[in-house]
């Protein structure tokens, strides 16, 4: 590129976040991007191949697909306990970025705050809602409908009767989890036994692995987790367990991903020598996905729907489950519900509506 270009852009660059500064505003534009996105997580981080992970993948993908690089159009900024939600909210701003997701119910008073502060930049928080923002926008999933699928298969692999939900903390979208996959799982067995545990942290994978092994050593053989970085520490108790069973002993215990497909996390090799897999299914959630969109729909110069809430549901795609590694009878079982969940024939409980 011509020297002389690249010099009349970044004075150009300049001139227009001086008229930021001049209306009061800190977001600024980008030599790549009008549109600069940053992500902001919560303390499961990118890497919690979960939640987090699954919207820095879709912001990945984003920049790719607009020949972006990373700290030049968008980023992240990891929060590693609650104590940094401020700063990185503050951080993103102040390097330029305009348009940020604060990824997690956690994130609520951190993007409340930073968007009072800041009303020329946008935010986004998935998750929870933010009321009373017109440049915050409330994203939510309706994760009780995987759930609920979720709950059918678990309950039709069990052989011992006994399921486990494991949650990180306490909050409305893990209570959505929770109530759909207890209602999914006695769907099919109405005296299931569904235990259920939190381990209030979404970081915290030696403590995710401690509740797991006490409850496959109660006879639990299918665990479902909704406990972003705490949920790896399920996978690794399952695999302790399996590598010390032949491959296809009955007392072969399962876990159920969460929010991305997981399967990956199950793969290990049984006392027999075989290759194989514990991950039963994986519930999805498409973070990445409206991540994306949104990103686009700031980049093509679309409205931005602040002040207002949207929910994805299996009907628009947002949520799903994977059905590829699922025995015959439990896949037909839930493509069944899943025909009917998008119908509206059937309504799986949040545990939160009256």
């Amino acid at each position: 590129m011509n020297k002389k270009i690249i010099g009349i852009g970044l004075v150009a660059v300049a001139a227009l976040g001086l008229a930021a500064c001049a209306r009061g505003g800190r977001g600024g534009s980008s030599t790549d991007s009008k549109v600069k996105v940053a992500l902001v997580t919560d303390t499961g981080g990118v890497d919690d191949k979960s939640f987090n992970q699954s919207a820095w993948e879709g912001l990945q993908a984003w920049g790719k697909e607009h020949k972006l690089s990373k700290d030049s159009g968008y980023t992240y900024f990891q929060s590693n306990s609650e104590s940094d939600f401020a700063n990185n909210m503050s951080s993103a701003v102040d390097q330029g970025y305009n348009l940020i997701f604060g990824v997690g119910f956690a994130l609520h008073d951190a993007v409340a705050d930073s968007a009072s502060e800041n009303e020329d930049v946008k935010y986004v928080i998935v998750d929870e809602v933010v009321e009373g923002h017109d440049n915050v926008k409330s994203v939510l999933f309706a994760d009780n409908e995987g759930a609920y699928l979720a709950g059918i298969a678990a309950a039709m692999q069990s052989k011992t009767n006994k399921v486990g939900f494991i949650g990180g903390q306490k909050s409305d979208t893990i209570t959505r989890f929770e109530a759909g996959f207890t209602a999914g799982a006695k769907s099919v067995k109405p005296d299931i036994d569904v235990q259920v545990q939190y381990a209030e942290s979404f970081s915290d994978a030696a403590k995710g692995s401690t509740i797991a092994s006490t409850m496959y050593a109660s006879g639990v053989d299918v665990i479902y987790q909704a406990a972003g970085g705490t949920g790896t520490g399920v996978f690794t108790a399952a695999k302790e367990i399996n590598e010390k069973l032949e491959a296809e002993s009955d007392k072969k215990v399962w876990v159920i991903g969460v929010d991305r497909d997981q399967s990956a996390e199950g793969n290990y090799t049984s006392s027999d020598n075989k290759e194989s897999n514990f991950v039963l299914t994986s519930t999805i959630k498409q973070v990445g996905t409206v991540v994306k969109d949104i990103s686009n729909a700031q980049l093509e110069g679309d409205e931005f729907e602040g002040g207002k809430t949207k929910t994805y549901g299996i009907k628009d795609g947002g949520v799903d489950i994977v059905t590829s590694s699922l025995p015959s009878d439990i896949k037909e079982a839930v493509v069944k519900a899943k025909d009917q969940i998008k119908n509206g024939e059937l309504k799986p409980t949040d545990g939160l509506s009256k």
